[in-house]
């Protein structure tokens, strides 16, 4: 096995369910994560699938962790390609999660606006998000349902921190506090001063 197709970690909840602070926690841990990548990155794995190339073919190989990606929605590519790959399905009630998601496209369009913002995620559809909310979490639980230690279903919006985590990778906890970002939650641990600015 070539070191470009090693075991990687592979974050493949949607977007606005934890995923920038399952990012930041997975670079506390010592891992290079990349998170969404923009465009270029999005681009770069869907050529990789139209070309029949692993799905990171065209994906810097330094990168050990991924999250908010195309690979979401082809996750089943990744865990054949790269055996013995960690995935992390990060979650969040649905209610909470179309109104984050509508608050993110909101946010979007005034950057559009305003020359900021330069890819399409532009349109509120609380219909086709609530499709695709139930179609890809019962897919992945489906797909994984017999191998419990290659995916964790992680809720950081509800109160899933450093344990739950460190033990799904065998590391240890570290003493930084967890990074819970851009998320609304009514939850806040003992001691920790909240970063979420209700997206």
């Amino acid at each position: 096995m070539t070191d470009h197709l090693r075991p990687r970690i592979f974050g493949i909840g949607l977007n606005k369910t934890g995923t920038t602070s399952l990012h930041e926690a997975l670079q506390i841990l010592g891992y290079t994560s990349l998170h969404y990548g923009g465009p270029e990155t999005m681009a770069s794995i869907r050529k990789a699938i139209v070309d029949r190339k692993p799905v990171l073919h065209y994906v810097d190989p330094a990168y050990d962790a991924f999250s908010d990606t195309t690979i979401t929605h082809y996750y089943h590519l990744a865990d054949v390609q790269y055996p013995g790959s960690k995935f992390i399905l990060t979650v969040r009630d649905l209610d909470g999660w179309l109104s984050s998601r509508r608050r993110h496209v909101e946010k979007n369009q005034q950057r559009k606006a305003a020359g900021e913002y330069h890819d399409d995620f532009l349109k509120v559809d609380v219909e086709r998000w609530t499709a695709e909310f139930q179609r890809h979490y019962g897919a992945v639980r489906s797909y994984f349902a017999d191998r419990p230690d290659d995916l964790l279903v992680y809720d950081v919006v509800g109160g899933d921190g450093w344990e739950t985590l460190c033990a799904f990778l065998d590391r240890d906890v570290p003493e930084a506090p967890f990074p819970r970002k851009n998320v609304y939650s009514p939850y806040v641990p003992e001691g920790h001063v909240s970063e979420a600015r209700g997206q």
